[in-house]
């Protein structure tokens, strides 16, 4: 009786192991076809949306895949595949402001002032695609970030009937842990997808592209910056 169950329970356990195998390589091989890896293959769009992450890892130490996102996005950009800049991220602290830090170290990497956006509520990869459409009013846009990032924010724009390609910037050496990270992030985004059918924390007025800064007003945990505070940064 012991053994059955012992049996069983490694049945059920490697079930649930290929199956979780399976999601994570479904999503990879449906967005396969409109990653690039190069920004002289990438088809011109008018607007890049750039995917936040912090500048730093918590020891203080510079974080590669921030770095790599900026200097892919400042490529597209001088290259001329890319018109304006949508920068999206995170926006909890006055310590903490991911969307603003992009947008400092690519006005140093040579991109203009204005044909920079900020997008201070993508909380989440979901977040900072679906507004990208409906708040900023984009569609065929370009998302910049990591391979494996790429395939989830294109599998969510192609489940939200958004139109939107990717150009794969490099991905630090030994990103295990990450990898592994992302594949229960995945399954994350399939059950936001499929079964809670969730959208964005926060939406607002729609505005175009080229766009002010406005902060957002309203929002708990939004600090107090003023677009004349963002402009001294």
């Amino acid at each position: 009786m012991r053994k059955r169950l012992i049996y069983g329970l490694l049945i059920v356990a490697g079930i649930a192991i290929a199956t979780i195998f399976l999601l994570d390589r479904w999503v990879s091989w449906q967005t396969s076809s409109a990653i690039y890896e190069n920004v002289e293959s990438l088809p011109a769009r008018d607007v890049g949306m750039v995917l936040g992450t912090s500048k730093y890892y918590a020891n203080g130490a510079l974080n590669q895949y921030y770095s790599y996102r900026i200097q892919g996005a400042a490529n597209a950009y001088h290259s001329g595949k890319i018109k304006y800049l949508l920068l999206s991220g995170d926006n909890g602290e006055h310590s903490y402001n991911e969307p603003i830090t992009m947008r400092k170290d690519l006005i140093k990497a040579g991109v203009p002032a204005s044909k920079i956006v900020l997008d201070f509520a993508g909380f989440r990869t979901l977040d900072s695609v679906v507004r990208t459409r409906q708040v900023f009013d984009t569609d065929n846009f370009t998302i910049i970030t990591q391979r494996f990032h790429c395939e989830r924010a294109l599998f969510i724009a192609m489940q939200k009937n958004i139109d939107a390609q990717c150009l794969a910037v490099p991905t630090p050496k030994n990103m295990l842990k990450v990898r592994v990270r992302e594949i229960f992030a995945r399954l994350g985004a399939l059950a936001d997808l499929f079964i809670l059918n969730r959208e964005p924390r926060f939406l607002g007025e729609q505005e175009s592209i080229p766009a002010p800064i406005k902060m957002p007003e309203g929002i708990k945990g939004y600090p107090a910056v003023s677009p004349e505070e963002i402009d001294k940064l």
